[in-house]
């Protein structure tokens, strides 16, 4: 039924369907397309197209026809896609900071709110790259821990902050000018101008001088008229009215006028008020109890197990208060306690601590025990980052001064900045860093320094209050928690086992009972010796066997008084070693200790690869430990120090021998403190132990809770050491004073420069070593102002006419007395003037007692500083006359023949005489005249004469004799006599000499010239003069204390920065460069490293030649690199040293004192093929055989080197090298491998 519904159609012609045929490829396929049209193809008709050839298109096109190519159409040159044009897009800018806020009004009782006012917003567009202040908004968040080199640091606090009104008026060049009031009587600058209005004008401008008023006294008319007019005429009325109208002396200009009449109607000075005193550092009482301390602080943040001491609570009171505390006390107080609530107190707080420490050991150590105690701790060290974001970050405080230079946001939530160990700060390297810290820190941030008990310690906090502008409070204990007794040993074989003598007992009290016995003991064996193998002996047994003869016996006398554990300190690394390997007989642990120190061990060392498990150090000291003993210093693993501070903490370690870094540090007690020696080499020489060392080390021993007394033994090997010595140690001995001078280094002058606020003479101002002198500079401000107000009461001393050449005088006379002492100085301080002064030497004597007196030396003390027992001059004997009795002095005016000469002393009345004993410093001249006299018999009668019962006896005739020679001597030469020419007669050539006598001859002939001496008025204005002079001196020097000239460090300062402007560092305005700012970067030897970069010397070389070549500027062990390096890593030190010799060559020429040799040769270059083959990845037990330094320095070497491969790093992404920072990453990662970055056991 379908078939006969549909609709036939007429068939269509094909060209009229509305369908295309599509041939898809050339397999025959073809698609149906809904296009009406003839068939189409997907493949290209004709023959295959051919590419013409280039060069002949390129000669047609270019060459052939040039106008192919115009000069302005670029339609067949290039190809080119047209830009959309957006206008719009170049008006987007970043929003503007919101000028203003709304701030609520509350009512002040209840707090509710009234309405809302609109206040404006400082400080709005403020950044971490152009502001110092801590309103600026947080940089971004990866940089918020370590801050960026280009960021600025925060404002220190103690300085003042410049407010906004300070910096726009300094921007302000020109004065501004006020076109509607006073211009036209008081021009710009000037505070008082000139009235010109008519002389009828009664009622002249405040604070103009009327011109009128001040030329009515002047003569103007001749000279004439007013001869006859009487003296109450209306001169004299207004003379006896008002004293501004009193006649004026004739002046040379109208500028005199004015003065003298200031000068005459100034007010009388009052006395200047004493300033008070100000107190930054206080004294905090420890000796009375704390009794309300629980009512004080009901809720603590911090609780102990135990009471805290006194000293403990005072601390704590203070804390609570925000106060900035000094704790001063002996090793093991309890000082860690103050540290431990300033913790709790910022967790509590929601702020942070810091707490730094002078070495990554000892911040390891206390990252494990504050963990422990408060959970939120971390730990940042040069290789190691744990937990940043914690409310505790334990870190060095090279670290810290890095983060305050680079202004990280973890400074704006700091509350607490713990300083340990301060009386390290001594310390040479880590002393510079300190005190950066210290003047960087801002001014919210509150200070806890915990120290051993220094001497100065006031001292020290009042230099870090006035620094910081607040109270210090000075926490000091000097008493010990455990009381320490001080032994001498001398035995050496266990028959004497028993020879410990007491030297110091708890109490302080010195025996020398003790001493004594043990010289006898000592004296008595070395006979013995001397009997059996004769009397030539070895001034010191310091041999092995010696050595294990002592300590078998000393330590057998320790165990058998249950005196151990025992902390030995040695002060050699290979001597420690010898020692504790020289033990192999002893045996101090129990089966138990063994099985449980063999426990710990393997739980120690499963971490080590297998290798490193069997190095030598590894299997020794593991050895030694079972029965034990420990080594501790330097040379050895650290991951192995680490297991003995565990080991030795818990009790398991005996005996440790140890260097004097294991005295500083955490608590680790010992029953027993040995010293092997008294002597140390520092480096440079050997000396004797300072008190301060003694005292640091032999604090280690005494466990508090567990020992009544701490024992502290000297061991005396060879001959017993001085009392003296041991008394001047032990007893009286006091520590080391704090102190330190900021070093104007490279890398402190470029992170300063770079800011434009902060300078570095005011970092050095506040330096501890300009302390003394800038302590008193507001009692110097002060006086500078005192003497600013008399300078300005004085009258102007008149030099017209015959006075005109006054000034001049005064300045020769004053230059002329400058140039004789300079050339009595030198005299004195020669051979031949010393010779000169022999007895019967006729000199001129000049001291606070005897002005130009004539005497004749009796007798010269052969000690190193001379004294001159002399006979001179005098009016009446000096004992019967005091300076109280003295009445006031007229001041001396000197004429031409007082200055040219020497105006002797002659006596008024009587000629008497004294016997005084001169310095060099109280001869004035020494004469060409020779007395014959018998010194000594003159000395003792004077001296006899001087006793009440001899006094009125009379002198002796040699006295007589003398005294006539010398009075008439001076009659015959009142100017002075004949004296010593010190370049003919003396024979003194140096260049400062002759010419000081030249230009001293010079000055006398233009004093005998001058004019000035013969006016009657020279005396009354060479006083006014001198008296000004005087106190403009005083302002000199005064300005010179205040200024910035007067600093220390300002020449270092200065030839630094030349060698930075040298260098391309900074430019002539002390814009700090590119280069200056890839230095700030560098975490050392800044300037070496800049330099190698931007020379390119490390760019073409590989990564581990790279960390190979670095290593000389790391390593501490002198050595040569030997002759089996590969060329390139030859060719790479050669380069090295060349441009470390021109950094040292501009340093020379810029005037630092470094010659270029030392600044070469702090370069270490003996583990190069250590370092490569380690980079390369050969196991560190095969490196023991390519070099003899010890492993731990090793490890040292290339710890620090993977630092600086990560600042070099850092550096090459700021200057855009990403090659040579991608090297630099891979440098790093090649050395953090296996042992040398095995993690911390403390931060497990």
């Amino acid at each position: 039924m379908l078939d006969t519904e549909r609709l036939v159609l007429p068939p269509p012609d094909p060209l009229n369907l509305p369908l295309g045929a599509l041939e898809v490829g050339c397999t025959g396929h073809w698609e149906l397309l809904n296009v009406p049209g003839a068939p189409q193809s997907t493949l290209p008709h004709g023959l295959p197209p051919c590419a013409p050839d280039l060069q002949q298109e390129a000669e047609q096109l270019f060459l052939s026809s040039p106008a192919w190519l115009p000069l302005h159409g670029v339609e067949h040159s290039a190809r080119k896609w047209q830009r959309k044009r957006d206008p719009w897009s170049l008006l987007a800018v970043l929003g503007a900071p919101v000028p203003s806020d709304l701030q609520a009004q509350r009512h002040p009782t209840t707090g509710q709110i009234l309405g809302y006012k609109e206040v404006l917003l400082e400080n709005t567009n403020l950044s971490a790259t152009t502001s110092l202040s801590l309103r600026r908004p947080p940089g971004p968040a990866p940089q918020s821990l370590w801050g960026n080199p280009t960021q600025y640091p925060f404002w220190p606090g103690g300085m003042d902050e410049p407010t906004m009104t300070d910096l726009s008026t300094r921007e302000e060049a020109e004065e501004e000018i006020d076109f509607e009031k006073d211009l036209l009587t008081v021009p710009p600058g000037f505070k008082k101008g000139v009235d010109f209005a008519p002389k009828d004008h009664q009622a002249p401008v405040p604070g103009l001088l009327s011109l009128s008023r001040l030329l009515e006294p002047l003569d103007l008319s001749g000279g004439d008229e007013d001869e006859g007019e009487p003296a109450g005429g209306p001169g004299g009325g207004t003379a006896a009215a008002s004293p501004c109208s009193a006649p004026l002396g004739r002046a040379s200009s109208l500028e005199d006028l004015v003065l003298k009449e200031a000068s005459t109607i100034a007010s009388p000075l009052e006395p200047p008020k004493p300033a008070p005193q100000e107190q930054w550092a206080v004294p905090v009482n420890v000796t009375s109890p704390v009794g309300d301390f629980y009512r004080l602080i009901p809720e603590p943040a911090f609780q102990w197990a135990f009471e805290p001491d006194v000293f403990q609570k005072q601390a704590i009171l203070h804390l609570e208060q925000h106060d900035s505390v000094f704790v001063a006390a002996h090793t093991s107080a309890g000082k860690t306690v103050v540290a431990e609530y300033a913790i709790a107190l910022a967790q509590k707080h929601m702020t942070r601590t810091i707490y730094t420490s002078p070495i990554k050991a000892l911040s390891n150590q206390k990252f494990r025990d504050f963990r422990n105690t408060f959970g939120d701790v971390g730990l940042l060290t040069g290789d190691v980052q744990l937990h940043p974001e914690a409310s505790c970050l334990i870190m060095t405080t090279e670290i810290l001064r890095s983060m305050l230079y680079s202004g990280s946001d973890v400074i704006r939530d700091l509350e607490w900045v713990i300083f340990d160990e301060v009386h390290y700060i001594n310390d040479a390297e880590r002393g510079v860093v300190w005190e950066e810290v210290l003047i960087m820190l801002p001014d919210h941030v509150s200070i806890i320094l915990l120290s051993a008990t220094v001497p100065n310690a006031l001292e020290f906090a009042d230099w870090i209050g006035r620094l910081k502008r607040r109270q210090i409070f000075v926490i000091s204990t000097v008493a010990r928690p455990v009381p320490l007794e001080h032994y001498l040993f001398t035995g050496n074989s266990p028959k004497t086992q028993g020879e410990l003598f007491l030297l110091l007992d708890s109490r302080g009290a010195f025996h020398t009972k003790g001493y004594y016995a043990a010289v006898e003991a000592r004296k008595e064996r070395m006979s013995k010796h001397a009997q059996t193998f004769g009397a030539k002996q070895p001034t010191h047994q310091g041999g092995p066997a010696q050595d294990r003869g002592v300590y078998l016996s000393l330590l057998a006398s320790l165990r058998a008084r249950a005196q151990l554990p025992v902390v030995v300190f040695t002060f050699s690394r290979g001597r420690c070693d010898e020692q504790a390997s020289g033990l192999t007989s002893l045996d101090l642990t129990t089966s138990s200790e063994k099985s449980e120190i063999h426990l710990f061990l393997q739980r120690c060392l499963a971490r080590l690869r297998g290798s490193d498990r069997q190095l030598p150090q590894v299997l020794h000291m593991s050895e030694l430990l079972r029965r034990g003993l420990g080594v501790h210093h330097s040379g050895i693993l650290p991951i192995l120090k680490e297991i003995v501070e565990m080991l030795f903490s818990r009790g398991l370690v005996k005996v440790l021998f140890a260097t004097e870094t294991f005295a500083m540090g955490v608590n680790m007690p010992a029953r027993t403190v040995v010293f092997d020696s008294m002597r140390k080499h520092d480096g440079s020489t050997f000396r004797d132990l300072l008190p301060g060392e003694y005292v640091q080390m032999a604090g280690r021993a005494g466990r508090r809770g567990l020992d009544p007394t701490g024992t502290v033994i000297l061991l005396c090997k060879g001959r017993v050491p001085e009392m003296a010595d041991l008394h001047r140690m032990m007893m009286v001995g006091r520590a080391e004073e704090a102190g330190l001078g900021v070093a104007a280094g490279t890398k402190m002058i470029l992170n300063l420069l770079r800011v434009d606020a902060l300078r570095v003479e005011d970092m050095m101002k506040r330096s501890f070593s300009e302390f003394p002198s800038r302590k008193d500079s507001k009692a110097h401000e002060e006086a500078l102002a005192e003497l600013t107000k008399r300078l300005g009461a004085l009258e102007e001393p008149d030099v017209t006419g015959q006075l005109a050449d006054l000034p001049e005088y005064y300045s020769w006379g004053e230059e002329l007395t400058e140039t004789r002492n300079m050339i009595q100085r030198r005299i004195m301080e020669s051979v031949n003037g010393l010779k000169s002064l022999s007895t019967g030497r006729v000199v001129v004597v000049k001291n606070e007692e005897h002005h130009n007196a004539l005497g004749v030396i009796l007798q010269v003390s052969s000690t190193t500083s001379r004294v001159f027992t002399t006979l001179v001059l005098c009016d009446k004997p000096v004992v019967s006359e005091s300076p109280r009795d003295k009445g006031p002095t007229t001041p001396d005016v000197p004429y031409p023949d007082d200055l040219v000469g020497f105006k002797l002393f002659l006596p008024e009345g009587p000629c008497e005489h004294t016997v005084a004993k001169l310095q060099p410093g109280d001869v004035a001249a020494i004469s060409t005249k020779v007395l014959r006299v018998n010194g000594e018999k003159i000395s003792e009668d004077f001296s006899k004469r001087q006793q009440p019962k001899f006094r009125k006896d009379p002198p002796l005739a040699a006295v007589t004799t003398a005294v006539q020679e010398l009075l008439r001597l001076a009659q015959a030469h009142p100017s002075g006599p004949p004296t010593l020419d010190p370049v003919n007669d003396l024979q003194l050539k140096d260049v400062s000499v002759v010419e000081g006598g030249l230009r001293a001859r010079k000055l006398e002939e233009l004093i005998r010239g001058a004019q000035c001496v013969h006016s009657p008025r020279f005396p009354a204005q060479y006083l006014k003069l001198r008296e000004r002079r005087q106190i403009q001196k005083e302002m000199e020097r005064l300005s010179f204390l205040l200024s910035d000239q007067s600093l220390l460090l300002l020449p270092e300062y200065h030839q630094r920065v030349e060698v930075l402007r040298t260098l391309g560092y900074v430019d002539e305005a002390g814009t700090v460069k590119l280069a200056g700012r890839v230095a700030c970067a560098m975490s050392s030897h800044e300037l070496l490293l800049t330099e190698l970069m931007f020379d390119n010397a490390l760019s073409a070389l590989r990564p581990e030649e790279i960390a190979a070549l670095l290593s000389g500027l790391v390593c501490q062990s002198p050595g040569d690199p030997g002759d089996q390096l590969p060329s390139t890593l030859k060719q790479g030190v050669e380069r090295v040293k060349a441009v470390a010799k021109r950094i040292g060559e501009v340093q020379v020429a810029c005037g630092l004192n470094q010659t270029v040799e030392e600044f070469v040769g702090e370069l270490n270059f003996g583990l190069v093929e250590v370092v490569y083959e380690w980079a390369r990845g050969m196991p560190f037990s095969e490196l023991a055989g390519l070099s003899g330094t010890p492993e731990g320095l090793v490890v040292r070497c290339i710890q620090r080197l993977a630092e600086m491969c990560r600042s070099l790093r850092g550096a090459a992404r700021l200057v855009g090298e990403p090659v040579l920072g991608a090297k630099m990453e891979t440098a790093a990662t090649l050395l953090r491998r296996d042992i040398v970055f095995a993690a911390s056991l403390y931060t497990q």
